[in-house]
C-alpha cells in the first residue's frame, strides 16, 4: 500500500503535467465552476432551512475552489438525475459523495479520491438479523474473493426471504445486484426514506455508506443498529471523487492538484473530523 505522501506527490506531478498539456492545447480559462450536489446525504451534503447547500462536500469544494482561484457556484440536484444533468451542462462538476467506479467511468471522468468509506447494513435492534448478520469479520475487501465469498454466502442465507432498502443508483444497489441477487431490494430516492421504512418494518434491513447510515440512525435513537462487516473494494469502488465530463481534462487537473494539496496540508482530515468525527482521507 502506498503512503499518503507518495499518493499526494504522484497526484501533484500528474496534475501539473496535465495542466501544462491543457495550456498548450489552448484550454478554457476557468473563472467560475458550477458544482452539483444532492443536498440530502448528510453529513456529506445537506440543505439547511434556508435552502442553502451545506456539509463536508460543500466545505471541501469551497476550499478547493479557493486553491484553484475560481468562484464556486453550487447547484442542488436530485441524485437519480445528477449524472445526466452534468452531461447536459447544468454544472461543471459533481461533489456529492459520488464513489469512483469502473461503471461510472464509462460515461464520466473523476478526480483523484478525496474521501473513502465502507458500506454497512443496519437492522432494528430487536430483529433476529441483528445476531444473524454478525458474521465474524470486521471488514471485508470484496477484491479478496477467497475471504469475501464465505461471508457473502452467509449473508445471502441470513437475508433469505428478507428485504433490503438502498438508495437508487448507488454502489449499494450495485452490491445487491451482484452479490445478493436473490434478496429483495427496495430502492429509495433518498437514504433517509429507507431508514423510515426500516424503522416502521416495511423493510428488514438497509445498506449504505457508514457515516450516512449512522446519521439516519440518530433520528430514532436506540431503535436500529449497524451490524455485520464493513464492506470495501469491488463494487464499493475506489473512494469519493469529483465527477466531471470527459472533455474537461483541464478542470480535472485543477481539481487533482487542489485535492492533493488539501490532503497534504491536513484540510481534508480537519473537515472530515469536523463533519464525521473521524478522518475519511483516502489511505
Amino acid at each position: 500500500m502506498c503512503s499518503l505522501k507518495k499518493i499526494v506527490s504522484a497526484l501533484a506531478l500528474g496534475a501539473m503535467m496535465a495542466v501544462a498539456a491543457a495550456g498548450a492545447a489552448g484550454a478554457k480559462e476557468w473563472k467560475t465552476v458550477r458544482i452539483g450536489s444532492e443536498g440530502a446525504y448528510p453529513p456529506w451534503n445537506a440543505t439547511d432551512t434556508s435552502g442553502k447547500l451545506i456539509g463536508f462536500d460543500i466545505d471541501l469544494a469551497t476550499d478547493l475552489c479557493t486553491r484553484m482561484k475560481v468562484t464556486c457556484e453550487f447547484v442542488a440536484q436530485d441524485w437519480d438525475g445528477i449524472i445526466p444533468a452534468l452531461q447536459q451542462g447544468k454544472y461543471d462538476a459533481i461533489m456529492s459523495a459520488m464513489t469512483i467506479t469502473d461503471e461510472r467511468k464509462k460515461v464520466i471522468d473523476f478526480s483523484a479520491a478525496y474521501g473513502t468509506e465502507p458500506s454497512v447494513f443496519a437492522v432494528p435492534v430487536d430483529s433476529p438479523l441483528a445476531k444473524a448478520l454478525s458474521l465474524g469479520a470486521d471488514r471485508i475487501n470484496l477484491n479478496d474473493q477467497a475471504a469475501a465469498k464465505p461471508v457473502l454466502d452467509k449473508l445471502a442465507e441470513a437475508l433469505k426471504g428478507k428485504s433490503v432498502g438502498v438508495q437508487v443508483s448507488t454502489i449499494q444497489a450495485d452490491f445487491m445486484d451482484k452479490h445478493l441477487p436473490n434478496v429483495t431490494m427496495r430502492t429509495y430516492d433518498k437514504i433517509d426514506n429507507a431508514g423510515i421504512d426500516l424503522n416502521t418494518g416495511r423493510v428488514d434491513a438497509m445498506l449504505g455508506d457508514r457515516s450516512v447510515v449512522e446519521e439516519v440512525l440518530k433520528a430514532t435513537p436506540g431503535k436500529m443498529v449497524i451490524v455485520g462487516p464493513n464492506f470495501i473494494g469491488g463494487v464499493i469502488g475506489e473512494g469519493m471523487g469529483v465527477a466531471l465530463r470527459k472533455d474537461n481534462a483541464d478542470l480535472k487537473a485543477m481539481f487533482d492538484k487542489a485535492i492533493g494539496e488539501a490532503l497534504q496540508d491536513g484540510t481534508v482530515k480537519k473537515l472530515s473530523t469536523q463533519h464525521f468525527g473521524y478522518d475519511i482521507s483516502p489511505k
